[in-house]
């Protein structure tokens, strides 16, 4: 399978980022949240995070999603190393 240019990821609020371009996530302080805002995401070229509607497990399962299927693994080496757990 080719290689492709990763997909966007939704951040909430009609945001959308591409995938590669995401470097940090970082859930927000309960005392920081509210009106929806749960997490910054810091994004290549972008001075300042962007304030994301969901939460930083949901961002980074989707970035890691796009970013193998841009790099051509195919789904049942993807669901194999899911399964193997956490390493640490």
């Amino acid at each position: 399978m080719p290689r492709r240019e990763p997909r966007m990821v939704s951040l909430g609020y009609g945001k959308w980022v591409r995938a590669d371009r995401v470097f940090a996530v970082v859930p927000l302080e309960r005392e920081e949240r509210g009106e929806g805002r749960r997490t910054y995401v810091h994004v290549e070229g972008l001075a300042e995070p962007l304030v994301a509607s969901r939460s930083e497990r949901a961002i980074l399962t989707d970035v890691e999603t796009a970013l193998t299927e841009a790099a051509g693994i195919p789904r049942s080496r993807r669901r194999a190393a899911a399964d193997q757990g956490p390493l640490f």
